[in-house]
């Protein structure tokens, strides 16, 4: 992958939406909701204080976290999908 998110930014990887309910229901692709969790395949350096210091991240790759049904921005590279979202955008981590 060829992404560099800058500044307090990360590129997450979504996870494939639930194929099937518990109760092995299969759920048809307009019925499915948005992932609210994935996996950070990136890290930005970290976000600058108004005094020049960098606030370094919270977040490392490989972390599996959930997010906000609408955050960040979806992109497509190498036919992959991903997610560009900052840092405080990201709820918890897994």
């Amino acid at each position: 992958m060829n992404i560099k998110p800058l500044a307090d930014r990360i590129v997450v990887q979504p996870y494939e939406a639930e194929e099937k309910t518990q109760g092995s229901i299969i759920i048809p692709d307009t019925a499915k909701e948005k992932p609210q969790k994935g996996k950070v395949v990136a890290v930005g350096p970290g976000k600058v204080s108004d005094s020049g210091n960098t606030i370094s991240m919270q977040l490392k790759e490989g972390d599996v976290v959930l997010y906000g049904k609408y955050s960040g921005t979806e992109v497509t590279v190498d036919g992959e999908d991903y997610l560009i979202m900052r840092e405080s955008d990201v709820l918890a981590v897994i």
